[in-house]
C-alpha cells in the first residue's frame, strides 16, 4: 500500500511519537522510511553592514550547529527504526520554510505516504494543528497521516 514513507522530525516529543508510529506503520507494511529535518536559516536582523564577516560567521556556525544537532537526532532514531526490521535514511535539510522541503524532498524521493506530528517545537496546545502540519496538508499532493 505504502512503500516510502517520509516522516519530519523536529525533536519534540510529539514528532518521537510520530516515529514510533511511523515506525511501527512501515513495519507493518514492509515500507521504507526516510526521516528529514528541517534546518531554517539564522537571521540575525541586522540591516547595516557593520561587520559582514561577523554576520556571516554567525549564520555559517548556527547552521553546521543545527545540521550536528539534526543528524546526531537522525543517526538515534533511524537506529529505532533499523532496530524493529525497518529500512531508514534520513535528510537534513536547509530552507526558510519547512513545509515546502519537506513536500519537495517527499516527491523528489518518491514517498507515497507522509507521517507527522500535529504539532511541533512551537506547537501550541490550544491550536487544533501547527502550522507546518496544516501547510503539508494543505500543499502536498502525497497522502499525510499526522499524529498526536
Amino acid at each position: 500500500m505504502y512503500a516510502h514513507i517520509m516522516l519530519p522530525l523536529d525533536g519534540s516529543e510529539l514528532s518521537l511519537k510520530a516515529l514510533n508510529e511511523g515506525v511501527a506503520l512501515a513495519k507493518a507494511l514492509g515500507s521504507k522510511l526516510t526521516l528529514i529535518t528541517v534546518v531554517s536559516s539564522y537571521h540575525t536582523g541586522v540591516t547595516v553592514p557593520f561587520s559582514s564577516a561577523l554576520v556571516q560567521e554567525i549564520e555559517k556556525s548556527h547552521d553546521e550547529e543545527a545540521k550536528k544537532a539534526a543528524e546526531k537526532l537522525h543517526v538515534d532514531m533511524s537506529a529505532r527504526a533499523r532496530s524493529e526490521g525497518v529500512k531508514c535514511e534520513s535528510v537534513v535539510a536547509f530552507g526558510d520554510s519547512p513545509y515546502e522541503e519537506i513536500i519537495a524532498k517527499a516527491q523528489a524521493s518518491k514517498c507515497d505516504l507522509i507521517v507527522m506530528a500535529s504539532h511541533g517545537r512551537k506547537g501550541l496546545d490550544g491550536l487544533l494543528l501547527g502550522s507546518e502540519t496544516v501547510k503539508v496538508l494543505t500543499h502536498s499532493h502525497i497522502p499525510v497521516l499526522v499524529v498526536r
